[in-house]
């Protein structure tokens, strides 16, 4: 769990740079649209930070897959099921992620879990977000 927290910790002082970057860039569009730029970058953080959760857990649900990242993040990420959803789904196409439904309290519970591709496919994509992070460290001081 260390390296999943350590790695949001890095993404989110990368957004917080990519806030100062855009907000001095686009000063006025920021007035009149503040959350849109910073949701939209979130959201292009968003696959790493899944693939990196189910490829240290087992299986998960969405519910909890979001729960975790708010925990991780101390509340600075607050990821909606709008963002999540489309983003797994994607995945199950890809043959990245498998799905598996379970009945709890009368409740259908869609549990996600990453295939033997999914986890080539995870450790590919968690490096290259990696490598990103170590280029953009080593170009700013964080």
């Amino acid at each position: 769990m260390y390296k999943v927290s350590l790695f949001l910790k890095i993404y989110i002082k990368i957004i917080e740079i990519y806030k100062i970057i855009i907000y001095i860039c686009f000063i006025d569009k920021l007035k009149k649209h503040p959350l849109m730029i910073q949701n939209s970058l979130i959201k292009g953080t968003l696959n790493p930070i899944i693939l990196k959760l189910l490829s240290e857990n087992k299986r998960m649900y969405g519910y909890e897959i979001t729960q975790k990242v708010k925990e991780l993040t101390n509340g600075k990420i607050e990821l909606t099921f709008g963002a999540l959803y489309p983003i797994l789904h994607k995945l199950e196409q890809e043959g990245v992620v498998r799905t598996e439904s379970e009945v709890i309290n009368n409740r259908n519970r869609i549990y996600y879990s990453l295939t033997e591709t999914g986890k080539n496919t995870a450790k590919e994509r968690i490096e290259r977000s990696e490598e990103h992070t170590s280029e953009l460290q080593s170009r700013v001081d964080i």
